[in-house]
């Protein structure tokens, strides 16, 4: 049970401070600070994250993540469920929260829907939603499984390189579907809009989830098939 709690706090930390600052600071190409700084957002999360609840989850705070590794046989198919229920949940939790600040405290929201993921960047055009999403999910889940995998030897400094990959494939995705590559991250942010009025982000929330789920399968696959065999 802790382990999923872990996830619960982990993912809920993610959503509000990586969707905050897209909030706060919006992701308008003609002030492409908001991208830098959405980026590296979501990206010290991880990084934070990673040496707090590491030790006690893995630190997935990802669905696509967690699919991962499950594939990869690094977790049981109890256990897949059980982190993507509390992922899920503490998505939801940190965009409560973060309707919480911005209501109370009469804060605009620059995204216009709790910084969730949409296609507006590929004007809308779901396929090529679809191949953003697995190709940089792909990367970014080739990553976690290869920094993470034991024989590799890569020590203490996972976390740090988790986190810049996940601050690079949000460079180049926001301005296309915003970057999602965690589908708890869309699901959570995109109900809370819901709720509020905005029903867009939930219509295409399913993207979000498809397209990161296929690219997490194909990392952990790809990774299989080139990982070297043991001696």
């Amino acid at each position: 049970m802790k382990k999923y709690i872990a996830e619960f706090i982990g993912t809920a930390v993610l959503v509000i401070m990586g969707c905050g600052t897209a909030m706060l600071v919006g992701c308008d190409a003609a002030a492409g600070g908001g991208y830098i700084l959405t980026a590296f957002a979501f990206g010290l999360v991880i990084v934070g994250m990673a040496y707090c609840i590491g030790n006690i989850s893995g630190c997935h705070i990802n669905p696509a993540v967690s699919l991962g590794v499950l594939i990869s046989g690094g977790m049981s198919v109890t256990d897949f469920i059980g982190y993507v229920i509390s992922q899920c949940l503490g998505a939801f939790a940190g965009a409560g929260v973060l309707a919480a600040i911005f209501g109370l405290g009469n804060v605009k929201d620059m995204t216009g829907g709790f910084g969730s993921n949409g296609l507006a960047g590929v004007h809308g055009n779901i396929a090529a939603g679809l191949l953003v999403e697995i190709i940089l999910t792909c990367i970014f889940v080739l990553t976690v499984i290869g920094v993470t995998d034991k024989d590799a030897g890569h020590g203490s400094f996972g976390g740090i390189v988790i986190g810049f990959t996940l601050t690079l494939v949000h460079i180049l995705g926001i301005g296309l579907t915003g970057t999602s590559v965690n589908p708890a991250r869309s699901i959570g942010p995109a109900i809370a809009a819901a709720i509020s009025g905005n029903t867009e982000p939930l219509a295409q929330v399913w993207v979000f989830i498809v397209g990161p789920l296929i690219g997490a399968a194909v990392a952990a696959l790809l990774y299989k098939a080139l990982r070297p065999k043991k001696a």
